[in-house]
């Protein structure tokens, strides 16, 4: 997509969101590659308390794993690869947060999400804030949450909150048919997560400006050390 047209678009879609009265936008990537995952369906709880707080939050789910693996002509312009990535690129671009969930497979993240951080860089993910979600059906999580903040930020400079939720016995929380949660830890995740958001909306907004300044990028320095 040319540099006119991905801004046309991007200016489209801020444009939008003024009409709706919506003046924040966060996605949320569910990083699970299975179908009706529990990633997805904490997604899918995060959505609903972001739309509480009125702010348009759309979900990227990686169920399929529909985005192919980097290779180096994606830096070529190739059209194959602009088809693809054009779409999500707009809604990457118009975010001003992100909330990264991620489950714990065989101690990692998956191999689609530490893809997804291949595929893009200052124009979408840098300088925003995201919030990292971590989920376990049983008491493991942490190791994906030391993995994204090491190796996942370095080139696209998104920037992680201090904050982080790890969402242990997931299948016993968050569940639509109340019967099957455990109540006390449904309770508190349920607060947990609405505190975290709210700390996310701060950041993003603080950061907005950070981003609008002059000289935040230089193309000597384009990758991070």
């Amino acid at each position: 997509m040319s540099g006119f047209s991905f801004l046309a678009v991007l200016l489209l879609k801020y444009l939008a969101k003024s009409d709706l009265g919506l003046f924040m936008q966060i996605t949320i990537i569910s990083g699970s590659h299975r179908h009706h995952s529990e990633s997805e369906k904490v997604a899918k709880h995060v959505q609903t308390v972001l739309t509480a707080r009125g702010i348009h939050a759309e979900i990227f789910s990686l169920a399929g794993n529909p985005l192919p693996l980097w290779d180096e002509s994606i830096w070529d312009n190739n059209p194959a690869w602009n088809q693809i990535l054009a779409p999500l690129s707009v809604q990457l671009a118009a975010s001003d947060a992100f909330v990264i969930i991620t489950p714990e497979w065989h101690g990692q993240v998956p191999a689609g999400l530490k893809n997804f951080f291949l595929l893009w860089g200052q124009n979408e993910l840098a300088h925003k804030p995201a919030l990292i979600i971590a989920v376990s059906s049983s008491t493991g999580g942490a190791y994906p949450v030391a993995e994204l903040r090491m190796s996942s930020y370095k080139n696209n400079r998104i920037c992680y909150l201090p904050e982080h939720i790890i969402i242990r016995q997931v299948t016993n929380v968050l569940n639509e048919d109340a019967s099957t949660n455990d109540p006390t830890t449904d309770t508190y995740y349920r607060k947990r997560i609405d505190w975290a958001l709210g700390i996310l909306e701060r950041y993003a907004q603080a950061l907005a400006p950070v981003r609008a300044a002059d000289g935040l990028f230089n193309e000597e320095f384009r990758n991070g050390m």
